[in-house]
């Protein structure tokens, strides 16, 4: 939180030209206020916070272990079932993290996953999943492709801006490879990187988070025990369902229309407020459990609502911080500044890596895909449009290329807020997360390097393309494993003696 101030400061004292204060605290409160999205997304954080502070101290977390422990008994099945919530989960990058962080903590950590890794699973199925899928991501980058449709005047000249996305999905080469880059982790069980290091110690050990650490939220610490440790299933389902219900219902309430397509609800729709209604419907639901079966009072209820409210507080001070410095970036034209060097220089053929490149450098800068791709969509698509001869499907290529390097900043950023909300519903400390998950998130950007120039160099289809980017990562996976392990003398599979039913100690 320090260093994203003083970030913020010393932008406000280059664009004001004095000390800045005044303009460093306007920007933050413009952070908080000045966008009512964001103000929604500070709301549905809170109350999300106490949706699951509810939810521990009635015993839901307690009870959704029980249940599933019988079944995933493994670090590969939590893994994987961890990673296949988030691809099914694909409406919202906050939302997955919540409910796919929430639901899967207490099972990973009774299988010994580390924290640091929960949070990468989690941080890897969000933003790389929510930019293809049915989400707000998707209404903002449709908008954001009709808006430069309308301003170049090339309406009539090119197809609909959905169409243009759809068209641009295979191209977003990073958010698909960083999602089966997270299926060749957990499959194979195989870890690098300080990741290896995070996982042999949690097997080792049973610390899931390494000593002094910090994580954004420790439910245990910051509420205490349940007021019961035999809690019926109910507990945590019905206020789960209740918020997954209210999310989808309330989506399609705002957005349907009886002339409309689904992508036309998806554009109209509004994910942030619905999110809000989802997670007031799970808070009520819970303290309706809670106060109907008499397992606290109405008063206990409030003070757990407030102690939830407490928790959050870590990560939404981050977030406010992290927006600031958007506004601090998109203010002093950082955008700008860094595309120039690429426009008028690039041939077709370079096009998608030089795009992807540049995004991915503004995202992991400024630390917001959506930031990253509002600079970059008016330059990439009149770039495109020109060096690739008014061609429609070299927009999309583009376009594509454009939105894969802003979800690889968004994925790994330490200001990014999916990777802040990552950290926080995964209860690790926040650098842990951002250093242990830069070795993935580099392996794909380079995988995703390699097939961006392969595609200039052969125009060969993505479907042949992205095959052999996974191919590609496998390779690179349990090459990096082989090697790390071997000269840090740790197992390259931490998992895998779990997985056999023996837990290994420090002699080992």
């Amino acid at each position: 939180m320090l260093s994203l101030f003083v970030g913020v400061w010393v932008g406000a004292v280059i664009y004001a030209g004095n000390i800045g204060v005044a303009q460093t605290f306007t920007w933050i409160t413009e952070a908080i206020g000045a966008s009512t999205f964001n103000a929604t997304i500070l709301i549905f954080t809170m109350l999300l916070g106490a949706g699951i502070a509810l939810l521990w101290k009635l015993g839901g977390a307690m009870a959704i272990t029980r249940f599933a422990t019988k079944r995933i008994d493994s670090h590969r099945k939590i893994g994987v079932t961890t990673w296949l919530l988030g691809i099914l989960w694909n409406f919202d990058d906050y939302a997955n993290n919540a409910i796919v962080g929430s639901s899967m903590k207490n099972l990973a950590d009774e299988l010994k996953m580390s924290r640091e890794k929960l949070a990468y699973i989690l941080d890897s199925t969000a933003a790389p999943v929510a930019t293809i899928g049915i989400s707000s991501w998707v209404a903002f980058e449709i908008g954001l492709i009709q808006s430069q449709y309308e301003n170049m005047g090339i309406t009539d000249q090119v197809p609909s801006a959905a169409a243009t996305f759809i068209q641009s999905i295979p191209y977003n080469m990073y958010s698909i490879l960083a999602v089966a880059m997270v299926g060749v982790i957990v499959i194979s069980g195989r870890d690098f990187g300080e990741m290896l290091d995070a996982e042999n110690r949690s097997v080792k050990t049973g610390n899931v988070i390494r000593e002094d650490a910090n994580p954004l939220q420790n439910i245990k610490d910051d509420l205490g025990e349940p007021v019961t440790d035999d809690a019926p299933l109910r507990v945590f389902t019905l206020p789960v369902t209740a918020l997954v219900l209210t999310v989808i219902g309330g989506a399609i309430y705002m957005g349907y229309a009886p002339d409309r397509t689904l992508i036309e609800i998806v554009e109209n729709t509004g994910v942030a407020t619905a999110l809000v209604w989802g997670s007031f419907a799970m808070v009520a639901t819970a303290v309706l459990i809670g106060v109907g079966e008499k397992m606290m009072s109405i008063g206990q209820a409030m003070e757990t609502v407030l102690d939830g409210f407490a928790t959050m507080l870590p990560a939404v001070s981050i977030l406010v911080l992290a927006w600031s410095i958007g506004s601090v970036a998109t203010a002093l034209g950082t955008g700008d500044y860094v595309t120039q060097f690429a426009t008028g220089v690039v041939s077709p053929m370079m096009v998608p890596v030089v795009v992807f490149a540049t995004s991915a450098f503004i995202a992991f800068a400024i630390g917001t895909s959506w930031g990253t791709m509002s600079i970059m969509t008016p330059i990439v698509i009149p770039m495109a449009w020109t060096i690739g001869s008014q061609s429609p499907q070299f927009i999309a290529v583009a376009v594509g290329a454009m939105f894969s390097g802003a979800v690889f900043g968004d994925n790994c950023s330490p200001i990014s807020d999916t990777t802040v909300l990552a950290s926080t519903f995964s209860g690790s400390d926040h650098i842990d997360h951002v250093r242990t998950q830069m070795y993935y998130a580099f392996t794909v950007l380079i995988a995703t390097a390699v097939i961006y120039l392969l595609y200039g160099m052969t125009n060969l289809s993505p479907l042949v393309l992205l095959p052999l980017g996974v191919l590609v990562l496998v390779v690179l996976v349990y090459g990096f494993s082989e090697i790390d392990a071997s000269r840090k003398d740790l197992d390259a599979q931490p998992g895998r003696a779990r997985s056999s039913g023996r837990t290994l100690t420090s002699d080992d």
